[in-house]
């Protein structure tokens, strides 16, 4: 008689509450494909659940593309966007003009030298 018994281990996977529908950068791939997701590990016998290999589970940024996992406490710019972004969080493009006291630029665009660029010359072939 041969009994074949199987083990391993299963993550089970949440949304994590105040997350909810937030999508934010990976910093693996670069996609904007990065959830935040609650993830516990159980060891399983013969496909099912035995014991929990942690207690409180781990808060990951997950990349949906790539796998890529990322601990939530090294990612303060998703910290920043739980409940809508309250609390200051980091504007994607800079708002308004130069800071104040920073210096007025004057004068022609840089890489032009002295001059703008010229206007648009008809083609010479040969």
């Amino acid at each position: 008689m041969c009994l074949i018994f199987t083990c391993g281990e299963h993550t089970f996977r949440k949304e994590v509450e105040g997350y909810e529908g937030i999508v934010c950068r990976c910093y693996n791939c670069g996609n904007y494909s990065g959830h935040v997701i609650k993830s516990h590990p159980w060891f399983t016998f013969c496909f099912v659940p035995v014991l929990p290999l942690s207690i409180h589970g781990y808060q990951d940024v997950s990349c949906d593309i790539c796998n890529f996992q990322q601990p939530l406490e090294h990612r303060p710019d998703v910290q920043a966007m739980r409940h809508g972004g309250v609390g200051g969080g980091v504007p994607l493009q800079p708002q308004g003009g130069p800071p104040p006291g920073a210096p007025v630029k004057n004068g022609p665009p840089q890489g032009w030298g002295n001059q703008g660029p010229n206007p648009q010359q008809p083609m010479h072939y040969g």
